[in-house]
């Protein structure tokens, strides 16, 4: 019988997949290192078990200890499995941004979860650096993993993940793609492929609010280059002994949003459900596209598991909420749509301003076109109503004709949003849209910018 002893056995040996859809105006080959066939569904189960046996040999861990580690969940997963094999507890200490699944996850595989704020400095007490160096300190018979400063970690990555890839491309790689964390899987990895062949190119993918690439490229560790920022598992704001810059060619930032949008695609269009870290990773590939020749064969490593980001990357309203969802605005058609069910509010031009008023505030609206023997003749703005009222109260009771500004441009429903724009400025705040003969849909200023920030 073919069988393991325990789930631990089963760590490694993660399959290369080949890449199609997502990269078919690349003419390299581009190979996906898909990392959650692991037990605990992630790269960072290597080096999770690296670092627990080191420290068994060194006499760091005593029998029914403790261990103790800062995490993005990731690594507190392949901890979590090791300890319960080995028989210790765990603590996890996460920061605020990690998704709902990782936590429960991990409490659901025995360990205890801890919640620090994200939004703080890394010497900051309450910042989950220092809160895991605190609980190491106040519990009895434990262990502070330290996985950004333990260089077991990238230990790992040089024994097992550097001569994986080596074997499974028959030693033609050329590329080597991954985001870049406390470190460990570029390091040790690049080590081992620059060992075999020095003309390997390392490249890391950083995300914007991390100081890694900066420093890579100057030396200069600017903490205006740090600010809080959505995508998991890359990143940072400290210089982990994990990273071998010396090893790395080059940083790529991608996007939050690129980062969220990627990850759906490699789901969507190449069957693979992976995490946030991965659509970070192929994105860069993607925007690095100009330095790869036909020849070339690139290894992007695919770190986690799509499961653990179902509450976010994956859902249609947490996405929309940050304006990453493309939904196709692009044309006039597509703002109406949006409330194409309601009427369209008008005022005759012989009507009195007070019936202007109690129209905005009934229908809640801002902008009311004006209509005279069914043309419109001119416009309403709430702005420029309250302003005339201020000075002269007294027009409350004139006809709108008397204060009414120019009429809004009519567009028919392909118009883009681009020439949207140009219509919609600071003198006029909306047009109307024609759907079909003598039907009307109005179309604000408010309407565009929130298209625009969603595209």
């Amino acid at each position: 019988m073919k069988i393991y002893n325990n789930i631990l056995e089963t760590i490694g040996n993660t399959p290369l997949v080949k890449l199609n859809k997502l990269t078919k105006d690349i003419g390299a080959t581009v190979l996906a290192k898909v990392e959650t066939t692991n037990p605990g569904n992630s790269v960072k189960d290597r080096m999770a078990l690296k670092m627990i046996e080191d420290a068994e040999a060194a006499g760091l861990i005593k029998p029914g200890g403790t261990i103790i580690e800062g995490t993005s969940g990731n690594t507190g997963m392949g901890l979590a499995l090791a300890c319960i094999i080995k028989g210790y507890k765990l603590i996890c200490v996460l920061n605020d941004k990690q998704s709902k699944e990782k936590m429960d996850i991990l409490r659901a595989v025995g360990a205890e979860v801890v919640v620090c704020p994200t939004a703080v400095d890394p010497d900051d007490p309450r910042s989950y650096y220092s809160v895991s160096r605190r609980l190491a300190k106040e519990t009895p018979n434990s262990w502070y993993v330290n996985q950004y400063d333990n260089l077991s970690n990238r230990q790992a990555h040089y024994e097992q993940t550097g001569p994986e890839i080596w074997e499974q491309t028959g030693g033609k790689i050329t590329h080597f793609v991954v985001g870049v964390g406390t470190g460990g899987t570029i390091s040790g990895t690049g080590k081992y492929l620059k060992e075999k062949n020095p003309e390997i190119k390392i490249w890391g993918i950083d995300t914007y609010g991390s100081v890694f690439k900066k420093y890579h490229e100057t030396g200069i560790f600017d903490e205006n280059e740090i600010y809080p920022y959505i995508t998991e598992g890359i990143g940072e704001d400290i210089l982990p002994k994990n990273v071998d810059f010396d090893v790395i060619d080059h940083f790529e930032k991608v996007t939050d949003k690129d980062a969220a949008v990627y990850t759906r695609r490699l789901a969507r269009e190449e069957g693979i459900f992976v995490g946030n870290s991965a659509g970070a990773a192929i994105k860069g590939v993607l925007q690095m596209a100009d330095k790869l020749n036909d020849d070339d064969v690139v290894v992007v490593l695919f770190h986690d598991h799509g499961s653990r980001y179902v509450g976010k990357m994956f859902n249609d309203d947490w996405m929309r909420e940050r304006g990453f969802l493309d939904e196709g605005l692009k044309k006039a058609e597509d703002l109406v749509v949006q409330h194409g069910d309601l009427p369209l509010i008008t005022l005759y031009s012989e009507e009195l301003v007070s019936h202007a008023v109690d129209r905005m505030r009934k229908y809640n609206i801002s902008q009311i076109p004006v209509v005279r023997d069914g043309k419109f003749v001119g416009a309403l703005d709430d702005s420029k109503v309250y302003q005339l009222l201020v000075e002269q109260p007294e027009l409350i009771d004139t006809a709108v004709s008397g204060i009414m500004g120019p009429a809004f441009p009519i567009v028919d429903p392909h118009t883009s949003l681009d020439e949207l724009s140009k219509l919609i400025n600071k003198e006029n705040s909306a047009v109307l849209v024609e759907m079909s003969e003598g039907n009307f849909h109005i179309v604000t200023k408010h309407d565009l910018i929130a298209a625009i920030a969603a595209r």
